[in-house]
């Protein structure tokens, strides 16, 4: 999905796992694509039009692919926003590229650090069962409690859409699971992206949301903020909020 001036800022938009584009910026599209010229690509190997393969899975590396989307639209340097594995694609490129980003955005994300121990371990397990057992069964009826588990317990952004429940329905049904492949990265490799990005938690996230997280980001001086009434689709919750520090951040 391209769309605003070209004349504008570069923007380029990660989603997260089990989405594609055209689920993840429904709501943020519009308003971004008035600041920015606005590049939200549909990650390789995820829900969409990709069909991973062996090569996929033992030998993607992600910041060759995000070489390739930079070369393909003529583009030096950009902002970068992400949500969730989105944010991971966003720190992967800007570690070995930091020439070439500017801001990032930070969505409803943690940083995978070298020697955290096992207390992160678990709970990056425990945020993954999230998704189960609802996504091993995809019907109408668990593709809303999913989307419901995953949102604000006050937002039914997504539900009340019937369009974008038939569109993630039609997802939960026939992608392939997604295997992913996480580098995990020293503290020292973290200075340059650590001065570049802005972390937005939703208070009601149950994966990126947790008191040792936000222990981590004030030790660390990460530059963050909590989101109030926002799960962990934290720009669809809070899409006008979101919208708002995303301009923000990036035009200041």
């Amino acid at each position: 999905m391209i769309t605003g001036n070209k004349k504008n800022p570069p923007l380029i938009l990660f989603h997260g796992t089990g989405d594609n584009s055209a689920i993840m910026w429904i709501y943020n599209i519009k308003e971004l694509a008035q600041q920015f010229y606005v590049i939200a690509i549909d990650t390789l190997g995820g829900a969409s039009k990709s069909e991973p393969n062996d090569e996929y899975y033992n030998n993607f590396q992600p910041h060759l692919w995000i070489d390739d989307i930079f070369e393909t639209y003529n583009i030096s340097k950009a902002h970068m926003a992400g949500v969730s594995y989105g944010v991971y694609l966003a720190l992967s490129y800007e570690i070995r590229n930091p020439h070439r980003v500017d801001k990032i955005i930070c969505m409803a994300s943690f940083i995978p650090i070298k020697g955290l121990g096992l207390k992160y371990t678990l709970l990056g397990i425990k945020s993954v069962m999230v998704f189960f057992p609802e996504v091993l069964k995809p019907s109408e009826k668990n593709a809303i409690k999913l989307l419901r588990k995953l949102g604000s317990p006050i937002s039914d952004t997504h539900t009340m859409n019937n369009e974008l429940l038939k569109h993630f329905l039609f997802i939960l049904k026939y992608s392939k699971p997604e295997r992913r492949k996480f580098t995990s990265y020293e503290m020292e490799a973290l200075s340059s992206f650590k001065q570049k990005a802005l972390f937005l938690i939703g208070d009601s996230d149950s994966i990126a949301y947790h008191p040792s997280y936000i222990d981590f980001f004030k030790a660390n001086h990460f530059n963050y903020k909590i989101i109030k009434d926002a799960g962990h689709s934290i720009n669809q919750d809070q899409w006008d909020i979101v919208n708002k520090e995303m301009t923000g951040y990036l035009i200041g």
